[in-house]
């Protein structure tokens, strides 16, 4: 909440330049449920793109269920769409505050999403796009995946100490991202590997698990595998793969540089 609004000639003065903000139709058939209710359904939202942030799903105000909305106090101020209106969720006697926005009277120069509104991802249970459900956040339509069987040679060491060797790797390409080696569970020294708690998840990928790597600094969640992928990244399934951020890896006996990414420092 803010107390104390800028006008939108001082908003506009808070602008970076370069950031930008787009929206674009979706014809995907979008649900969001908490509580066991659909409080949105829609086969005509708009996914909005916007520089430094994730794609999010916006909604027209008739596919939402408003009378299970809540006007609150809040208001927020973004100097690229506006004032921010927020509503509290009470879904089968569940509160969930200040869950959806909307911005009824946006920027001159932002699109028009006055009737529409959007939802905080990790507040809603269950997302849908069509009938799979969709974790973490919207799928971006501009990002890809391949996952590509190969004959390369890769071998990855830490420390001097070889982790895996193998002449049957799959590559996943991913948008933006460096290119990742699977490895198939023979080609690794499972035995230098211990379990770990850790889970992640990927809307593109589906959830991860994790191994630590055994008596080396920092080895700690160094290596993840999904057991139950995506349709999309099914290839992988059951593969290892280590971050090449953190690991030396050899393709056809030539050391990879290390990438540069979030994960570099954990």
């Amino acid at each position: 909440m803010v107390t104390t609004l800028a006008t939108r000639e001082e908003l506009i003065g808070m602008r970076n330049p370069g950031h930008t903000v787009s929206v674009e139709p979706c014809a995907k058939w979008v649900r969001a449920m908490h509580n066991g209710q659909f409080v949105a359904d829609s086969k005509r939202t708009l996914l909005m793109f916007e520089t430094r942030h994730l794609p999010v799903y916006y909604f027209p105000r008739e596919d939402v269920r408003m009378d299970l909305m809540t006007p609150s106090d809040t208001v927020t101020q973004c100097p690229y769409k506006g004032d921010a209106e927020y509503h509290t969720l009470n879904a089968g006697g569940e509160i969930v505050e200040d869950v959806m926005w909307g911005y009824p009277d946006p920027i001159a120069d932002c699109p028009d999403i006055s009737n529409y509104v959007a939802f905080y991802w990790n507040k809603i249970e269950h997302w849908f796009e069509e009938d799979e459900e969709v974790f973490v956040h919207a799928r971006d339509p501009r990002k890809r995946i391949d996952c590509l069987p190969s004959s390369r040679q890769v071998r990855v060491e830490l420390d001097g100490v070889t982790l895996a060797e193998s002449s049957r790797p799959t590559l996943l390409f991913e948008t933006n991202l460096p290119v990742r080696y699977y490895l198939p569970v023979t080609d690794v020294r499972m035995d230098l590997l211990t379990p770990s708690e850790k889970t992640t998840r990927c809307p593109y990928k589906g959830m991860a698990n994790y191994y630590s790597v055994r008596g080396v600094e920092d080895g700690e969640d160094l290596v993840w595998f999904y057991q139950l992928p995506t349709s999309e990244s099914v290839k992988i399934a059951n593969m290892v793969c280590f971050f090449n951020e953190l690991v030396d890896v050899y393709v056809d006996g030539e050391l990879q540089e290390r990438p540069t990414t979030p994960w570099s420092r954990r």
